[in-house]
């Protein structure tokens, strides 16, 4: 599934980036590679950015590069702090 598909709240390993260019360049500087997983916090409406949360801190990508990214949904997990490694 693409991440900007993911609902807002949910969690998600990265199975798939674009392919290397500039862009997926960037993803890596910010965090984003495969296996990693993140929070989808938000997505703004008329494809607006899309926000993650990534190792404690809060990033926010482009609507049309969060279609390039793929995820695999986890499942909520049940722990207090909601942790997935």
């Amino acid at each position: 599934m693409a991440l900007r598909d993911l609902p807002n709240g949910a969690f998600g390993r990265i199975a798939e980036m674009p392919a290397k260019d500039g862009c997926a360049e960037r993803l890596e500087a910010l965090g984003l590679r495969v296996g990693k997983v993140v929070e989808k916090v938000s997505g703004m409406p008329f494809h607006g950015p899309v926000t993650l949360q990534l190792d404690g801190r809060q990033i926010a990508i482009g609507w049309k590069i969060s279609s390039s990214v793929l995820v695999v949904p986890l499942a909520p997990s049940g722990g207090a702090a909601g942790r997935h490694e």
